[in-house]
């Protein structure tokens, strides 16, 4: 059991809506609207234009967009942690200088080090909480910001995903594995590293599988897309990977990496969690899956636990 598990529990409701009460038309406007380079007010008024059962269009559609202000489990004065913004060198990325949040559990370490890659957007405040949950748990968090080539996180997530789109893609992920090799080599660290990330972050995640060899103990990505095949016999971690059961545009690529995976004869674990939608971890919109989020979580910790310690 995590030290979050109490915290799944007890969280408040973030929206009003019951998240079954939102048709899945749009819900599924909505993971167009977070994976295109559809705007706010285009993704509202389709969404008020869709005939739809059990209420307006309009309302569902305010209802999926993020809360962030009551999705915090973690708070970044909790005692238990020390968390501040570093800056880091990446050589190949999209700026010579990048910069994330950095969280260590309170203590004189060394402590295993895990990196948290953001979503498509940014570092918003519910990766940041992310990697605050991670350092309650004995790890040395990292969450680097693709976004600090360009200024950082812009304080919402339309703009942040307009942003990210604009930056070169090759680059960040370079951005994302000198990050990982920072915290892996951070003075605060025991050298042993695990990866997580989610949406976007899970491809980066399945990529710094194939990139990192032994450098990576544990990886565990979330309903991210999957490593490029012709990689996958370079993985040397152990890969704990998730998907959300009502996810077809990240799950066409599911059969063909654990095939992949069986056949280089990686060391792996796949879960698809049943009634859960792509985003399911994500707490600030309706999306979200308590059940399903605390027992990836879980699975995710006792995995970083058994192979980082």
């Amino acid at each position: 059991m995590t030290n979050d598990e109490k915290t799944f529990e007890n969280i408040e409701t973030n929206h009003v809506m019951d998240p079954k009460d939102i048709d899945p038309k749009i819900f599924d406007l909505y993971d167009e609207f977070c994976h295109s380079g559809m705007s706010r007010r285009e993704f509202l008024d389709r969404a008020a234009a869709i005939a739809v059962v059990g209420g307006a269009g309009l309302a569902m559609a305010k209802a999926l967009l993020p809360n962030y202000a009551k999705a915090q489990m973690v708070s970044f004065t909790d005692e238990r942690i020390k968390a501040t913004y570093v800056t880091y060198d990446s050589p190949g990325g999209n700026a010579p200088k990048m910069r994330g949040y950095l969280v260590a559990p309170v203590g004189k370490g060394p402590f295993p080090a895990v990196l948290i890659v953001h979503e498509n957007r940014g570092l918003n405040p519910y990766i940041e909480d992310v990697a605050r949950r991670a350092a309650t748990e004995g790890f040395l968090a990292f969450a680097p910001d693709a976004l600090s080539a360009v200024g950082g996180y812009p304080g919402n997530d339309e703009d942040g995903k307009v942003m990210q789109k604009n930056l070169d893609r090759d680059k960040i992920f370079v951005d994302m594995k000198n990050a990982a090799l920072f915290v892996k080599n951070h003075k605060l660290s025991t050298g042993k590293l695990g990866v997580t990330g989610f949406c976007f972050g899970g491809a980066v995640s399945n990529f710094l599988a194939t990139e990192l060899g032994d450098n990576l103990l544990a990886c565990a990505p979330f309903y991210g897309s999957a490593a490029k095949i012709e990689d996958v016999p370079k993985i040397k971690a152990k890969m704990l990977i998730h998907y959300a059961e009502d996810d077809p545009r990240v799950n066409e690529m599911k059969a063909p990496y654990e095939k992949a995976l069986k056949e280089h004869k990686i060391d792996y674990k796949m879960y698809v969690y049943p009634k859960t939608k792509h985003g399911f971890h994500n707490n600030s919109t309706p999306r979200y899956s308590k059940d399903a989020a605390k027992l990836a979580w879980n699975r995710t910790i006792e995995l970083f636990k058994s192979k980082l310690n």
